[in-house]
């Protein structure tokens, strides 16, 4: 056989996913592994938008629909946006994706050229760097303050001729932080006075605790120079729907769908009438799980600290990352082999000294992890 693709073959697999397909592993030979590495809510998908799907599929949507998304979704989002972030948003200036991480692949590719330069704020959820890299871009990692893990002028440092985007994920993955309006205001000021493209991941922005998210497109003039990347994985427990979306300034909206048209065409026909239930219906299930999570999150906190460990601002997501003695890697792996408990090493996400643990599991899963762990420490 020829040669493969030598642009795939510096990319590594998901490290997220390897940790957690190990676990199942030791599960399927009968070790109980208690499973704190991966981002998928433990909650099922609401009811009534499981109903939306249902009727949908029923009532015969299940054929092609327009690239970007059946209409009654892109206006629901358009007026989430404009409703909820506080920058104006038109249903021509959105396209649903399979899913978030698909709305990123997207965005690489509509905006980058070979060679251009991708600021990449650490630490950084495993997925950006081979999504710029297979769009032929080059990631620039910029490390983190790691005691507050906002954003300070030594970002600006990483600026280059060659620079043309920086990508933002607030609420963090994995670090849990919530960026501040000066962190944001920062970032703004750098792509205009640089003229960057920005791209804010801001999938975890429903489960945040004690602190407010602010979207990067409301800021002065940002929305005209931000991608701001969302779906219904995390706030509405629908991970395996794939449906996620993005909104942008028209030119990028259009080489998106670009993308999307030649690739997977559309998002399932029928998945996303249970989008159009998840945004225009109830909030409330949002809130149930939303505050589930703070009492996982305010309890693993709370444990870890007395334990010893250092505990970024788990601000939001569901994520508590702790910083360890030693190479995180092998930790990681000794915690899978010894105590029999899944964490995901901060080297996967560029910041070794780390581990990356999921409160998105039972109080009871949580209690017994925490409980090996410290007792092994």
């Amino acid at each position: 056989m020829r040669e493969l693709s030598r642009k795939l073959a510096g990319i590594p697999a998901s490290a997220t996913l390897e940790i957690s397909n190990l676990a199942r592993q030791m599960e399927k030979k009968g070790i109980p592994v208690i499973s704190l590495s991966i981002g998928e809510p433990d909650f099922d998908t609401p009811r009534h938008i499981k109903d939306a799907c249902i009727r949908a599929l029923l009532a015969g949507e299940t054929h092609y629909a327009p690239s970007n998304g059946i209409p009654e979704l892109l206006e629901a989002i358009s007026s989430k946006i404009s409703g909820e972030n506080g920058f104006p948003c038109t249903p021509e200036e959105v396209i649903v994706t399979c899913g978030a991480k698909d709305a990123i692949y997207d965005a690489m590719e509509a905006v980058l050229n070979p060679g251009e330069e991708v600021i990449i704020l650490d630490p950084a959820w495993v997925s950006y760097e081979p999504c710029v890299m297979m769009a032929g871009g080059k990631p620039v990692h910029h490390p983190p303050d790691e005691k507050t893990f906002q954003i300070d002028d030594s970002v600006l440092e990483r600026i280059s001729p060659r620079t043309k985007m920086i990508v933002v994920n607030s609420p963090s993955n994995p670090s849990g932080a919530v960026l501040d309006k000066r962190s944001l205001s920062l970032v703004a000021d750098m792509c205009t006075d640089f003229d960057l493209i920005a791209l804010s991941d801001e999938i975890y922005e429903k489960l945040t605790y004690g602190k407010k998210h602010l979207s990067l497109a409301s800021i002065g003039d940002m929305a005209g120079r931000t991608i701001t990347v969302n779906g219904f994985s995390k706030a509405y427990a629908m991970t395996g729907w794939r449906l996620g979306y993005a909104v942008a300034p028209l030119p990028i909206i259009r080489n998106m769908a670009k993308v999307q048209q030649h690739s997977v065409s559309h998002p399932t026909t029928f998945a996303m009438y249970g989008g159009v239930a998840a945004l225009t219906s109830d909030q409330s299930c949002v809130e149930e799980m939303r505050a589930e999570f703070q009492r996982r999150r305010d309890y693993i906190v709370r444990e870890l600290q007395m334990a010893g460990y250092r505990v970024a601002p788990a601000d939001g997501a569901f994520y508590a990352f702790v910083r360890v003695e030693g190479d995180d890697v092998e930790v990681a792996r000794r915690w899978l082999e010894e105590l029999h408990v899944a964490v995901t090493p901060g080297s996967a996400f560029h910041t070794p000294g780390w581990e990356r643990l999921s409160y998105a599991t039972s109080m009871e899963n949580l209690e017994e992890a925490i409980r090996r762990i410290c007792r092994a420490s």
